[in-house]
């Protein structure tokens, strides 16, 4: 959620309806956010606090020490029933709710480690067994663990570490007789089995395991950095002008595929997903939803399934103690006793808060000199609309000529020396659009942020932070010891700050986004989709101004975005991204009224324009068919076909809801699919394949639609050949729909090499 919950945004819309209409005007009427921020905060009131606390209760961010024991049973239920990955899930559930030191989290790792194993994770599985001896693992059950710890570094090839393992095995065997029952007796041969496999390792004569290869990450290397942006390459330029403000153009030409930028987020929060708080009364006390939270690091973004927990709330996980102690040094050792406000409050307020902290760690006497000129200086707080410097976020369809002429004052968000770095300098010239956010919605991010204020006052984290990270049984980080800076005294210097950043987010937050795999685990052809993993700043990045067919691709590994051409870029022209609303996603009056709504801009891009100027057509990819000659129809209510013989016309309403009962009878035949019913599926599909082909057009997303489905089908009942005809069908559609080198297409292409690989096929 990137704004608060319904809850909050409901109740503070009541209040702003109620308050008197001289109040109101004068928000409405600030001109800069200092006023905003100070005329909202001074209305916030006891209860409203109240209220919002009871929000942020429904979030379990806190440690229960009852959860760790229903958890570990659990993933016990899941690791018999040969579930690993959800059993790993379950065990790092109960870790998180753990104090450390204690028998709860040393079992919990202990069990984890097993999963890990099972799964074939070995390294993990050693640190997980680390992890269990150091919190305490009791001594009864340490034989079973370190046969695990020896049979993972056998595997390994560690083989001088498996020898003393296995030594030190031996020698808790013998040190303890009593052990000498049943179960130890299948340890024993195990064990015994074990000696065997690495005396074979050691007869071996094994050339080192070669090194993966890094080159996906190797090559995302800028070759050559621009002086003026040390994130971009010097194929780039930065300028700015009264219209466009500022923006991105090519110094040379640039090929498709060559990098442009490679930007770490300045600040990045991970997206908690849709799910909604817990409610008491459901069925299990604790949650047992797997999310974004369980799966990747919530400082680097890594995907992980051995989580090392904040040792003062549930809810921040990390990959390693090191991003652990560096995420409390920088910002959780505040956000850490304010997770379920953050969480009510939603994404954008935690990255304004975020961004703010990080502030800290950048030449104080410069960040704290920009935040008081918030309070007073005029020339900053301008409102948009006089300031002349202000950047209008929209793509104007040209190139930009060789010959343009920059303003020569300095460009905002570059220092003395005309440099523009991903720094907090640069996030803070981000513009806010104060006047175009709508009253209303100012005061609720104003609302919001001074009840955080408040809150972090309340808990002392402001003047008295507690600045020693949680404990957590491991070697300490250098970083723990290292002086972290403190708020400033006048909270709301930094209120205004982050009430800046809160607006500044809806056009300048970039999402973060990964590949996940979607249906069974047991599916042999998989299926993914595109989902968003976390909310990020990239200053470089949001240079770009947008265009509805850009000329760039934007990736992520990890927190790092790469910008890179997506086709030939001539010298001087202008550097292009989409914001979203791309034209093979979205018709033009959608992307219009998106763009508008949320960038406050109207789109004037040459696809925008070429689409506007074909009157009478929607995009190809809903379109409608003559049922005589297949020529596409055009028209609004009544559509006519385009074969001036045929001259066939029909109600768009009737052919609207022949579509609609269409995509009815396939949703019936996906319910068939996952259940596995492929004789009832099949017909069903081939049904709605002779339906769509009547009156839909060839490229039409229902008809792709049909066509994987029936793939899917086919390939489950191990009729490779048939998959693959149906599979190249839709990907005849996609690459129609989105181009042969969209994100799209490479998706249904490893499709097509998962179905020819699986059955062996030869097809051309």
């Amino acid at each position: 959620m990137d704004l608060p919950v319904d809850e909050w945004k409901s109740y503070v819309l009541q209040k702003w309806s109620l308050l008197p209409k001289s109040i109101q005007g004068t928000i409405s009427a600030a001109e800069t956010l200092s006023d905003i921020f100070l005329h909202s905060s001074s209305l916030l009131q006891p209860e409203d606090e109240m209220f919002l606390k009871r929000l942020s209760r429904n979030y379990l961010v806190g440690k229960d020490p009852r959860a760790p024991l229903f958890y570990r049973e659990q993933g016990n239920k899941k690791f018999q029933e040969k579930e690993y990955m959800g059993a790993t899930v379950f065990y790092s559930k109960g870790v998180s709710h753990s104090r450390p030191n204690t028998e709860d989290i040393s079992l919990c790792y202990a069990n984890r480690s097993a999963a890990l194993f099972r799964l074939g994770q070995y390294e993990a599985c050693l640190k997980d067994i680390t992890r269990a001896q150091v919190h305490g693992y009791p001594e009864r059950l340490q034989h079973k663990m370190m046969l695990r710890k020896a049979e993972c570094l056998v595997t390994l090839g560690r083989l001088q570490e498996a020898s003393q393992a296995i030594s030190d095995l031996e020698g808790s065997f013998t040190a303890r007789p009593t052990l000498a029952t049943p179960q130890s007796q299948v340890l024993q041969k195990s064990l015994s089995r074990l000696k065997m496999k690495l005396q074979e390792k050691e007869n071996l004569i094994e050339t080192p395991p070669a090194v993966l290869s890094t080159a996906c990450e190797e090559d995302m290397g800028l070759r050559e950095r621009s002086e003026q942006i040390p994130s971009a390459s010097s194929s780039v330029r930065l300028c700015t002008d009264p219209l466009k403000g500022r923006y991105l153009v090519a110094t040379e030409d640039i090929l498709p595929g060559q990098l442009l930028v490679r930007e770490d987020a300045f600040v990045s929060v991970l997206n908690p997903g849709e799910l909604p708080p817990l409610h008491h009364g459901l069925e299990s006390e604790w949650d047992t939803r797997v999310t974004n939270g369980d799966l990747y690091c919530h400082r680097c973004l890594k995907r992980t399934l051995a989580t090392v927990p904040c040792g003062g709330c549930s809810y921040a996980k990390y990959c390693s103690q090191e991003c652990l102690q560096q995420a409390w040094h920088l910002y959780h050792s505040i956000e850490c006793s304010v997770g379920g406000l953050l969480l009510t409050l939603g994404v954008f307020c935690h990255v304004a808060l975020r961004s703010t902290l990080l502030a800290r760690f950048e030449e104080s006497g410069q960040v704290l000199k920009k935040l008081c000129g918030k309070i007073g200086n005029k020339d900053i707080c301008l409102p948009e609309s006089k300031n002349p410097m202000k950047k209008f976020p929209y793509d104007l369809g040209g190139e930009s000529g060789e010959n343009d002429k920059s303003i020569e004052t300095p460009i905002p968000g570059c220092d003395t020396n005309g440099k523009y770095e991903n720094n907090y300098n640069a996030v803070f010239n981000l513009l806010p659009h104060t006047e175009n956010h709508s009253p209303e919605h100012k005061f609720v991010c104003a609302l919001s942020v001074s009840a955080l204020c408040k809150q972090l006052e309340e808990s002392s984290m402001v003047e008295e932070s507690s600045l020693q990270a949680p404990t957590t049984g491991l070697k300490s980080s250098k970083l723990e010891a290292a002086e972290t800076p403190a708020l400033c005294a006048e909270l709301d210097i930094w209120g205004v700050a982050m009430l800046r950043h809160m607006l500044q987010l809806q056009c300048n937050a970039q999402a973060i986004t990964t590949i996940q795999q979607t249906g069974s685990e047991e599916r042999i052809v998989t299926d993914s989709r595109q989902v968003r993993l976390a909310t990020a700043v990239f200053p470089v990045t949001s240079l770009l101004n947008h265009s509805c067919s850009p000329n760039t691709s934007v990736t992520f590994i990890s927190t790092v975005a790469c910008v890179r051409a997506s086709q030939k870029i001539g010298k001087g022209q202008e550097i292009l991204h989409c914001y979203g609303p791309h034209e093979s996603r979205m018709a033009v009056a959608k992307r219009q009224q998106k763009l508008r709504s949320q960038y406050f801009f109207d789109c004037t891009c040459p696809a925008c324009q070429n689409e506007k100027h074909r009157i009478g057509t929607g995009p190809r990819w809903e379109g409608f068919c003559c049922n005589r000659c297949r020529t596409p129809l055009q028209g609004s209510n009544v559509l006519s076909c385009g074969n001036t013989p045929c001259m066939e016309s029909v109600r768009r309403d009737h052919l609207d809801s022949r579509l609609q009962d269409l995509q009815q009878q396939i949703g019936m035949a996906q319910k068939l699919l996952r259940k596995g019913q492929l004789e009832q599926a099949v017909p069903l599909l081939l049904g709605c394949q002779r339906e769509a082909e009547r009156f839909l057009c060839e490229e039409h997303t229902v008809m792709g639609e049909v066509e994987d489905n029936l793939a899917q089908a086919y390939a489950a009942a191990g009729d490779w050949q048939k998959s693959a005809a149906h599979l190249q069908k839709s990907l005849r559609v996609v690459e129609l729909r989105h181009g042969p080198s969209s994100i799209e297409m490479g998706h249904e292409l490893f499709k097509l090499a998962q179905v020819f690989f699986n059955g062996s096929c030869a097809l051309g």
